[in-house]
């Protein structure tokens, strides 16, 4: 019987999966920027953080299927099933379940609902000379139809074709303009106005003086008007015109879109005239589709998704990503330079002489997406005169899937940030490969962009760690950063540019788990040529050169961030601003007194902080030295009242092998728990990887953040009188040579079970209401807690998850070993290896065009089928045209409404005695060891419940022999 079972699963195993197959993002093709510590971008844009923005992703299906939207609350209303607290009667629970099972979008309860349907505040984005403050305006969620745009999926990439651009992109729906004036209060707002009502806004950039707007306009028509048309605002009047006289000349944006050259010029990615339609797809193949590795070639790739297929992808591919780029100036001047090409990003030199334009070429891959491509780099003059080429690099189809693993060949290419045209970029010495050793590992080169004949790059310094970026100041100041993620370890260095005989030297030497010993990262300044460079700033009488680090501040009570003026050659610190630490919690954003160039004087700083606290949303405020005076520059409503007088609370507790753990207990409002008792819990979390015990329990995050709610986020269900357990951390920690996985399920039930006792503890959390949910990896967490700790949680939430390790053969998540080098590890790990040992209620959510690494729809799919061919109890909801994150408002508010349902039934009104469970599961597991890695596991209870154990134990030391 054993021999018949395993046979059976081991062919539904082998129909399940391709273990060629894997699925990884495409790598940006944008230039490098570097990462600050402030919030701001080096554009000038900062978003308000009450609500996720929708990010710019992608729909597939040209068919649409649209559906009613039907109130569950009608239902109730009814037939009188409903409850005060919006929970459903048992009769109402098997109406709504019949109900659903046929075709329709549902709503959420109310409660729920107001909160997701909130406006949302708008984006903000500061000036070059931060005396104006842009608000864009933002709607809520989008309708289903946006999404069911046709789109092709080329390369890696989703484009849609009527756009020319990157499909399902968020936008703006206005633009006002606030003057900041001198006490720190706003100006009345100007409404940039003269494009059409109903425009969709994307692209909005300052002119590096400042004077004007630059955005592109799309309308949604059936003609021509639904593709992208560049239009620029006169900041002064916010009248805004066309940047085209033509009505023919579209934008391109399917890599870049335009950048300003100087303060009248953009250079413009535009689609070529001469384009005609589209190209065909034959009704009969030239022939059949071939790979071949016949030069026995070691190819280990990710699961890339959406890759090319064939040659008509390859041509559909040039048709829409080939550009021609256009200068364009405000006095209706335009000229075309360079030729059309498949142009990936264009970088003006901070002098606007030169520019560095990079392009993907043929031949063309069908096994890694477009940012592997044959890469071509060019430096140019401003007006598209060839100066010379800097690389062609070949495919890189072998790039090592091993951690800090890079691409062979000059990368990283970029202006130095200080100087008016100089270049810097970096090669590997190790070939790309992370398991090489050698010494040293990256060379970072400087050159002029057009050198003299026989002019060698310079050798600016040499790193054993991997390459991480610079941070530019002048020709005696620079910091460069290189990092090792196997070790956690981290290095800045301080160099001299401009000084061959100044020695490098290692400033901060570091692991980056250890977020207690962060020192902060320096604040930049931008130049008058729109780059950012370090601050200097000097003290009266005082001839040292000091910086500002800006720090998030970890400690073991909670984040409080900082902002130091660093002596960069004593290394001495002195605090000058330090958040609350009572009530509020505040952040330092931006400097906002860097008009002027050169080192900033300490008594005439000016900087940009936000502030806000448990139950106040987020507002900024301008502080001024010497006497530190703040002004409020904002005031937004709070987006949902309704629960302004949450209760939060930073909780600590530990791990039974000693690891100190941090999560977040949220409560509603109003709630008394030695007056209204314990309350339905819901734990959201998300597991990470530690190297050391030590940094896996120092706390995250602090106590005052304002709880900024998502649209699907689970702090929803405060308004459904849950207790929210939020980010419990699930630290799988693997110290020395051990690799964390190895020890995933040990470790994964343990931290579970420290956050389950320890809201029991606090009496907030009923022992037998207690449900697990999460997204993406987190919903990988959530299915193996159920199969392997059923004592802890009633039901489970699992969304867009990955349940199958051997679907990823070649590394998932931070694992890099393979399947063959890890084979128990990959079996252990996989929920769907135990699909037999969940006896506990799983809802699956899936987006059906998930475009994610590893998480194809295919997983939950699968999941659903092997816990249904067990008796599970289990649904599976696939969301159309949805990817790995939901968008669309059907799609939300049914995920809601599903996920409402499924914690009312097999939550609120579960009767089973979890806590018996819990006690029986202890007893057993000390009796019963599983066979491949001596943990604990659960065994008996249900009929034959301990044969289908023993039968899966041996099957699973079966299939790894035979993998």
């Amino acid at each position: 019987m054993l021999r018949q079972n395993l046979i059976h699963r081991f062919s539904l195993l082998s129909s399940s999966f391709p273990l060629s197959t894997l699925l990884f993002s495409c790598p940006s093709l944008l230039p490098l920027s570097l990462r600050f510590s402030t919030s701001i971008h080096p554009s000038g844009f900062l978003r308000t953080r009450s609500r996720k923005s929708l990010q710019p992703t992608t729909s597939y299906m040209a068919t649409s299927r649209f559906f009613n939207l039907v109130p569950v609350n009608s239902a109730l209303a009814e037939d009188g099933g409903g409850t005060s607290n919006g929970s459903l009667s048992s009769s109402t629970i098997e109406d709504e379940e019949n109900a659903s099972l046929g075709s329709g979008y549902r709503l959420p309860p109310t409660e729920i609902k107001d909160i997701v349907d909130a406006p949302p505040l708008p984006a903000l984005s500061f000036s070059p000379q931060r005396d104006k403050i842009l608000f864009l305006k933002r709607r809520s969620l989008p309708p289903l139809a946006e999404l069911a745009r046709p789109e092709e999926k080329l390369a890696g990439i989703r484009i849609d074709g009527k756009c020319n651009s990157r499909s399902r992109m968020s936008f703006y729906t206005g633009i006002g303009i606030h003057q900041l004036l001198q006490d720190g209060s706003l100006g009345p707002e100007k409404e940039v106005h003269g494009f059409p009502d109903g425009a969709k806004i994307n692209f909005v950039s300052w002119s590096r003086d400042g004077r004007y707007l630059s955005f592109s306009i799309r309308i949604d028509e059936e003609d021509n008007s639904s593709k992208l048309r560049v239009w620029v605002a006169d900041v002064e009047t916010g009248i805004a015109k066309p940047l085209f006289q033509s009505p023919d000349i579209f934008l391109n944006a399917v890599f870049d879109n335009f950048v300003w050259v100087d303060g009248s010029t953009l250079l413009v990615f535009t689609i070529p005239l001469s384009r005609g339609d589209p190209p065909k797809r034959p009704l009969v193949p030239s022939g059949p589709k071939i790979q071949s590795n016949e030069q026995k070639n070691v190819v280990q790739v990710r699961t890339f998704q959406d890759l090319l297929k064939d040659e008509y992808d390859e041509d559909l591919f040039d048709y829409y990503a080939t550009t021609q780029l256009v200068l364009a100036s405000l006095d209706g001047t335009v000229k075309e330079i360079g030729p059309p090409a498949v142009y990936t990003s264009i970088d003006p030199s901070p002098d606007q002489k030169y520019l560095l334009v990079s392009s993907i070429h043929r031949p063309y891959s069908f096994i890694v997406p477009c940012g592997r491509f044959r890469k071509k780099v060019d430096v140019w003059t401003t007006d598209g005169k060839f100066v010379r080429e800097l690389c062609d690099l070949p495919l890189a189809e072998d790039v090592p899937i091993a951690f800090n693993s890079v691409r062979k060949g000059m990368r990283s290419i970029n202006w130095r940030a200080d100087k008016p045209s100089t270049l810097y970029w970096v090669e590997t010495q190790d070939g790309g490969d992370a398991k090489v050793e050698v010494s040293p590992r990256d060379v970072i080169y400087t050159q002029s962009p057009d050198p003299c004949d026989g002019e060698e790059p310079k050798v600016l310094h040499k790193l054993d760690l991997r390459f991480g970026g610079i941070s530019w100041c002048d020709d005696s100041l620079a910091l460069v950063y290189e990092s090792w993620y196997k070790t956690r370890r981290t290095r800045t260095w301080v160099i001299s540019p401009g000084s061959e005989d100044a020695s490098p030297r290692i400033l901060f030497d570091r692991s980056s788990e250890d977020v207690y010993s962060d020192p902060g990262s320096p604040m930049m300044r931008r130049t008058h040529a729109g780059t950012y460079v370090i601050a200097k700033v000097k003290k009266e009488g005082d001839g040292g050169t000091y910086i500002l680090l800006n720090g998030s501040g970890a400690t073991p009570e909670g984040n409080i961030p900082f902002l130091d003026l660093f002596g960069i050659n004593t290394g001495s610190k002195q605090r000058i601003w330090e958040s609350d630490k009572e009530k509020y919690y505040e952040t330092v954003v931006a400097l906002m007194s860097d008009q002027n160039e050169g080192d900033l004087c300490i008594d005439q700083l000016k900087i940009l902080t936000s502030k806000e606290s448990k139950t106040e949303n987020t507002q900024y405020y301008i502080q001024s030295w010497p006497d530190k005076k703040v002004y409020q520059i904002t005031n937004f409503p709070h987006p949902y009242p309704q629960l302004a007088s949450l209760q939060k609370e930073m909780v600590r507790y530990q791990r039974k092998d000693g690891v100190q753990l941090t999560a977040t207990l949220y409560l509603p409002p109003g709630y008394d728990p030695s007056k209204d008792g314990p309350l339905p819990c819901l734990v959201w979390s998300y597991p990470g990887e530690f190297k050391s015990k030590d940094a896996a329990g120092q706390v995250r995050g602090s106590p005052n953040e304002f709880a900024g709610i998502g649209p699907t986020s689970a702090l929803l269900w405060l308004a459904r009188r849950f207790a929210i357990l939020s980010g419990p951390t699930i630290p799988i920690i693997g110290e020395g040579d051990e690799e964390a996985n190895d020890r995933y399920v040990e470790q994964l039930v343990a931290s579970a079970e420290a956050a389950v006792e320890e809201v029991i503890r606090r009496g907030v959390a009923h022992p037998n209401k207690i449900a697990v949910g999460g997204h993406s990896y987190g919903a990988f967490m959530t299915a193996n807690l159920l199969a392997h700790a059923p004592h802890l949680f009633c039901c489970g939430i699992a969304r867009s998850g990955a349940y199958n390790r051997t679907l990823t053969p070649f590394g998932f998540q931070n694992e890099d070993r393979t399947l063959w080098e890890a084979t128990s590890t990959y079996v252990e790990m996989s929920p769907f290896m135990s699909a037999n040992k969940i006896k506990k209620p799983i809802l699956l959510i899936h987006g059906e065009e998930d475009n994610n690494p590893g998480t194809l729809t295919m997983q939950s799919d699968r999941f659903f089928n092997a816990l249904k061919g067990h008796g599970a109890l289990c649904r599976l909801v696939v969301l159309p045209f949805e990817s790995h994150g939901y968008a669309a408002r059907e799609s939300i508010m049914h995920v809601l409404w599903e996920t409402d349902r499924w914690l009312q039934k097999y939550c609120i009104s579960n009767s089973s005695d979890i806590v018996a469970d819990r006690d029986d599961c202890k007893v057993d597991g000390n009796k019963a060891k599983d066979d491949l890695g001596g943990k604990a596991v659960s065994v008996g209870g249900e009929g034959g419940q301990e044969q289908d154990d023993v039968d899966q134990d041996e099957f699973l030391v079966t299939l790894r022999s035979l993998l």
